[in-house]
């Protein structure tokens, strides 16, 4: 897994995950895990190598009173692109 996190020079930031296809599997397993607990959490986590940057991420279930403050988006695509069917 990679992550960059980026100082848009605005006063918001940015944060790239790229992960590999095993790490996508155990992604979709603790998410439904947490849909199952949702008392649960857990974390993404650095290897805190070299001078700084993104420590951790944790994941939880929102509680009904968290007003949000983000949304999920959806895939990019060239325009004229048409995506497969959910499951291919």
């Amino acid at each position: 897994m990679h992550s960059e996190f980026e100082d848009w020079n605005n006063g918001w930031y940015g944060l790239r995950l790229a992960l590999r296809p095993a790490e996508i599997d155990r992604l979709l397993v603790l998410l439904q895990r947490l849909r199952q607990d949702p008392d649960q959490h857990f974390h993404i986590a650095s290897d805190y190598t070299g001078s700084g940057g993104l420590g951790d991420i944790e994941v939880s279930v929102a509680s009904q009173s968290e007003v949000d403050n983000m949304h999920l988006g959806g895939l990019a695509v060239a325009p004229d692109s048409t995506l497969p069917p959910a499951g291919h």
